[in-house]
């Protein structure tokens, strides 16, 4: 299999988890796009019902009403059963990093609420330590942006402002606020960092996800291998 095959094997594998009665939180990013379609094709055909979706970003909403998924906002649902999305890097412990898509905030916001977290990926992604070969999303407030990157040299990481491909200036994420990219050598302890971090003022969120998988997905050449916390 290619890539996106293994993409869509995973998105296909993580609809065994779906029930009728559940309340979904859709996540951001190209995976989880085909788990959005999927899953509308099994209401469709009347395999599930009373199922609502709580998009973590516009474009998964934007997915979700193009393809029939009912759409509801988080403030509108007692509680999440499943969140399904995908991640930039995953670890031996199942510690994440995400955000490549700048929807981190509302991600982390909706899948650490939810009964069970699912993440879906391709063997790409997995990785012996966090940060081997991507950076960590973290999301400022404009007016800090720049010292936080001075903030951020004390952990000897290589940081820059993300800017926009189709845009002049920096990326503006949905709520408003700027992205930094934070290369670090090695994050030994996901956990703590991921709360340090969020110590500095004018961060609004980072993307190390730590202790909130509860499956992993992984799409391979042999076909999908479950990863389980």
């Amino acid at each position: 299999m290619n890539v996106e095959d293994m993409k869509k094997a995973v998105a296909k594998e993580a609809l065994r988890y779906i029930e009728d009665d559940m309340v979904i939180g859709l996540g951001t990013g190209s995976t989880t796009a085909y788990f959005i379609q999927f899953l509308s094709e099994k209401i469709q055909k009347g395999e599930l019902e009373e199922i609502y979706g709580v998009p973590t970003s516009y474009q998964a909403k934007i997915l979700a009403m193009e393809y029939g998924v009912p759409v509801v906002s988080l403030d509108q649902v007692d509680a999440i059963d499943v969140a399904v999305d995908g991640a930039d890097e995953v670890d031996p412990n199942l510690n994440l990093i995400k955000g490549r898509g700048a929807a981190l905030t509302m991600e982390k916001i909706i899948e650490y609420r939810a009964g069970t977290f699912i993440v879906l990926v391709d063997e790409t992604k997995l990785v012996d330590y966090l940060c081997q070969k991507m950076p960590v999303p973290i999301e400022v407030i404009p007016a800090a942006w720049k010292a936080i990157l001075e903030e951020l040299s004390i952990f000897n990481a290589e940081a820059k402002l993300r800017m926009g491909k189709k845009k002049d200036g920096p990326v503006v994420t949905e709520n408003g606020n700027f992205i930094i990219d934070a290369k670090f050598q090695r994050i030994e302890d996901p956990l703590d960092m991921e709360i340090e971090l969020n110590t500095i003022p004018g961060v609004v969120e980072n993307g190390i996800f730590a202790d909130i998988a509860d499956i992993v997905l992984v799409g391979t050449k042999e076909g999908v291998k479950k990863m389980e916390r």
